[in-house]
């Protein structure tokens, strides 16, 4: 039962560590692991020494901080005597306003063996050595992740290389004559993207090829030429089409060419014309070939009788009355 409460301990501790706070937590000795009877020290270190960090335990599911009934508080640091095994759980820095940094599981053992491993997470790509220790020397051991068994350091130490994601776990060390170390959590977080600044002076361009244009003045040349050649057809429509209008022929019988130059037919009177030749008597009406557009109105027509007179013999006659003539004087 105790061994599944550390565990559930340090999968929280291994969620709150992946944050980012104000402040952090440091440990001395810097291991997660400790000996019954060890003296501890722990220390909040703070961006603002205004807030007033405050170290603050979690074990067997109560929560306190330092100087309530455990460690003597000194500012942001707390110390701690003599460390018992029922000190193991969750440490962090607590700010007055609330704000939490990132926590550290310390692992209490009455044992013989305990596993030296990093306190805070690893970042990808780094080397992590994990000891197998006694409180006076170090033994050569097997390494475990997980439960499963990884190899033997003659020396107690083992060196994992360009750790991943996949390095993450627990792992602990076993001895043949001390037996073996509480398990610990080992955090592995992901490498920051790489920045690369853009180089200060770039070489100039080469004789052969000439510089590229700039996106913004390719813009303004593109939109140059094309009003340039929409303006361009536009003209050549306009030609054509004065060119079609000049040369256009008028049609037979066009309204627009007739009657152009006839007034309005109310200032017009019409009449017809009869010839009529006295020697054979006979008669034959105008030419309908002969357009008379410059006819006054009747209004403007005066009507009278022609006379002759014979001068020898004194004597006048008038002409007979023929009614398809018409007589008219034009003013």
């Amino acid at each position: 039962m105790e061994e599944s409460c550390l565990l559930w301990l340090l999968v929280v501790t291994s969620l709150l560590s992946g944050c980012t706070h104000q402040a952090s937590l440091n440990i001395s000795p810097n291991r997660t692991q400790m000996f019954e009877g060890e003296f501890v020290s722990l220390r909040c270190e703070e961006d603002d020494s205004s807030d007033g960090w405050t170290v603050t335990r979690n074990t067997g599911g109560t929560r306190r901080q330092c100087g309530a009934g455990w460690g003597r508080k000194d500012g942001s640091s707390c110390t701690i005597s003599s460390m018992r095994k029922w000190y193991s759980g969750v440490y962090w820095c607590e700010s007055t306003g609330g704000a939490a940094s990132s926590s550290i599981t310390i692992t209490v053992t009455d044992g013989a063996v305990i596993l030296q491993s990093p306190v805070h997470p690893v970042m990808e790509g780094d080397d992590v050595t994990l000891t197998c220790t006694t409180q006076t020397s170090n033994l050569s051991a097997g390494f475990y992740k997980d439960g499963s068994f990884i190899r033997t350091e003659p020396t107690g130490h083992m060196t994992i290389h360009h750790v991943s994601r996949s390095d993450e776990g627990f792992y602990k060390c076993n001895t043949i004559s001390d037996g073996e170390s509480p398990p610990s959590w080992i955090t592995v977080t992901e490498k920051p993207a790489a920045t690369t600044s853009p180089p200060a002076s770039s070489a100039p361009p080469s004789s052969s090829s000439p510089p590229r244009p700039e996106p913004a003045m390719l813009t303004v040349v593109l939109a140059i030429l094309l009003g340039v050649v929409v303006f361009l057809v536009v003209l050549v429509l306009l030609v054509l089409l004065v060119r079609r209008l000049t040369n256009r022929k008028p049609k037979e019988n066009d309204p627009a060419v007739v009657y152009s130059a006839v007034r309005p037919a109310e200032d017009l009177s019409y009449g017809q014309v009869i010839f009529k030749d006295k020697k054979t008597n006979r008669t034959r009406e105008n030419d309908p070939a002969v357009v008379y557009s410059a006819v006054r109105p009747a209004q403007d027509l005066s009507y009278g009788q022609v006379v002759f007179k014979d001068k020898k013999t004194n004597r006048t006659r008038g002409l007979k009355s023929e009614p398809e003539v018409l007589y008219s004087s034009l003013k």
